[in-house]
């Protein structure tokens, strides 16, 4: 490619990274104004006086608390999804038992339930079990939707592992779950970080559980919280604003520090050998 076309990928390149990044931005500017100049000025215009109170009014709105759940909770059904759906990854790849392939496919078919279709059956589940307004009804929800796609981006790694290695492990004395923690589990690292990304986005993201299981103050997560700053007469935007940029700053930080790890993850499932 001759300078001419490299002038004018870098220049399309960097017009979409504008158009990319002009959202976030303009959110920023968002949570700094007060109703009256959200609603007054222009959208695109520089606030006359920058809100900063509005991400102090926030915290101390209990935003701090429904950060914590987030964190908690996202990571907790994070460690259990990838755990699980590791071990059963290697018990569908690396083991020989006649329904393999049975149990395969109905984790698949995990893929093709909406959400919204097992509202209700979970609620009258969890009902029964006494899990309404428990933040474990979220971890168990959130485990188990995540399992099939976790399952399915492991699969095309794991098949391209060398059975030669547990060979080795297994003369040298070690046993079936040696192999899987001390062999296995080590070397799939690249595309554990990619399910650990993927989940945590989702996680982080979800709002329909929540606002379904969960009703105490003290168990929602951040994006049921924003709820709170919306009233019947009146709706302080400006901190809805500021609370958008809190919730974003974790992914975002992921993102730009573990993006790489997602591309190498991906290819290195894809490529075989």
């Amino acid at each position: 490619m001759n300078r001419l076309g490299y002038i004018l990928l870098y220049s399309f390149l960097g017009i979409v990274a504008v158009i990319q990044l002009f959202p976030l931005f303009w959110l920023f500017l968002f949570s700094l104004k007060d109703n009256r100049e959200i609603f007054s000025g222009s959208p695109f215009a520089l606030p006359s006086e920058f809100k900063w109170e509005n991400y102090l009014k926030v915290w101390e709105g209990g935003i701090g608390l429904y950060f914590w759940n987030s964190i908690w909770i996202t990571a907790t059904a994070v460690v259990l999804t990838v755990v699980i759906a590791s071990m059963a990854t290697f018990a569908l790849t690396r083991m020989k038992w006649k329904l393999s392939g049975l149990v395969l496919g109905l984790i698949m078919v995990g893929l093709m339930i909406p959400v919204h279709s097992a509202i209700i059956p979970l609620f009258s589940m969890f009902l029964q079990v006494n899990l309404i307004d428990n933040p474990l009804s979220i971890i168990i929800t959130y485990t188990a939707y995540n399992l099939p796609i976790t399952i399915m981006i492991l699969l095309g790694f794991y098949y391209t592992l060398p059975r030669e290695i547990e060979e080795a492990a297994v003369i040298d004395g070690c046993n079936i779950h040696g192999v899987f923690f001390r062999i296995i589990l080590p070397m799939t690292m690249p595309i554990m970080s990619t399910t650990i990304i993927i989940n945590m986005i989702y996680n982080w993201n979800e709002f329909v559980f929540v606002n379904t299981f969960i009703s105490s103050d003290k168990y929602k997560t951040l994006t049921v919280g924003i709820q709170n700053f919306i009233g019947q007469y009146m709706t302080d935007w400006g901190a809805i604003g500021a609370t958008l940029i809190i919730s974003i700053l974790p992914i975002l930080i992921a993102f730009i520090f573990f993006s790489n790890k997602v591309v190498e993850g991906l290819a290195s499932s894809a490529v075989k050998g």
